[in-house]
């Protein structure tokens, strides 16, 4: 397995999507997202998704250079036309506006259609924590690209439909993101271009039973991943039905459906609080502390040397990563030394 540099990483992911017909700015944003997820542990949403962000683009399913629309808009609320624009690019100035209405207003709520992937929902979250704001994301697939059966199904009704959640905190936001199924589509991807078996608990084929195999998911007719709950999957599915309802009936794009009309992409629901206009910033910083303390603080289970809360884990694996480098397995690392061959990129 190859291990690259994070600087060289991100200047081959930039030199990929420029040469793939990204602008300059686009290439930028987008290179330097995929690096930071991949930093963070979340390969799934890391430089694997070159290729598939090129062919898109190639295909005209997402558009270089697209105009983020707005529909309607208030001093507290936005609701915009991404254009099939990259998702980075458009949902970041949606981001942009919102903490500028939060900071005004206490409030900034917003939505997005027509958005190509938008990456890791952590990061708008992580935006938003560094104004000292408060973060709600959440985000469907449009219609399209269809994976989690309900429980007891058998055919996949709903995306992964993922939601983020950030708290500004002094020693290191708070920052929750996760898929409402037992894992996202990216990470069984990465298996599947590896090679490799998924773990237990990951995976229905199309007749409804347990299996490993990854490819299983993209048969036909397919597989489907399990909502997350474990024995209880029906809080995974209830939150993801709920997440496709925000993010596609209430945005005016599309919730899941049988014939999907749009290219693969997202719509997009976010809200941002600042809590100055709340309780009190002061009094909101001392009691996040509190509670963090508090957690971190009760009796630990034999063999845990520390209680983690989240956003701790990605900190330290982007410590030991930016120091070390970025790893990748090889069949993964291959697709990417192919498309540089073909659109004549040096690689690392």
């Amino acid at each position: 397995m190859p291990t690259i540099p994070a600087e060289q990483l991100e200047l081959f992911a930039i030199n990929l999507l420029s040469a793939g017909g990204a602008t300059a700015e686009e290439a930028n944003l987008v290179g330097a997202s995929l690096v930071a997820a991949n930093l963070r542990g979340y390969d799934s949403h890391g430089v694997m998704r070159i290729p598939f962000y090129l062919g898109m683009l190639d295909r005209g399913d997402t558009v270089s250079a697209a105009p983020l629309d707005l529909a309607n808009e208030t001093p507290t609320h936005v609701v915009a036309d991404a254009n099939w624009g990259f998702g980075r690019v458009q949902c970041g100035r949606l981001v942009e506006m919102l903490i500028e209405r939060a900071k005004s207003t206490g409030v900034g709520v917003g939505t997005l259609i027509h958005c190509s992937h938008i990456g890791r929902l952590g990061e708008y979250c992580e935006l938003a924590a560094d104004e000292g704001l408060v973060s709600i994301i959440m985000v469907n697939t449009h219609g399209a690209a269809r994976r989690v059966a309900p429980p007891g199904g058998c055919e996949p009704r709903l995306g992964t439909n993922p939601l983020g959640m950030g708290v500004p905190h002094k020693d290191g936001h708070l920052v929750l993101d996760f898929s409402t199924s037992a894992t996202a589509e990216g990470k069984v991807r990465v298996k599947r271009i590896a090679g490799e078996q998924c773990p237990p608990g990951w995976l229905l084929d199309s007749s409804g039973q347990p299996t490993t195999d990854p490819n299983s998911l993209y048969d036909d007719p397919p597989g489907t991943i399990l909502p997350m709950g474990g024995e209880q999957t029906y809080k995974g599915f209830g939150l993801s039905l709920m997440i496709d309802i925000f993010a596609g009936a209430l945005s005016g794009g599309l919730c899941s459906r049988e014939t999907p009309q749009t290219p693969k992409g997202n719509c997009v629901f976010v809200m941002l609080a600042d809590p100055n206009h709340f309780g009190g910033g002061s009094y909101f910083a001392r009691e996040v502390e509190q509670l963090v303390d508090f957690a971190r603080s009760g009796r630990r289970a034999e063999g845990v040397d520390e209680i983690l809360l989240p956003g701790d884990p990605e900190r330290r694996v982007a410590a030991l990563k930016s120091s070390q480098g970025v790893e990748l397995d090889d069949e993964n690392w291959r697709q990417l030394v192919d498309l540089a061959e073909r659109l004549s990129v040096m690689s690392p």
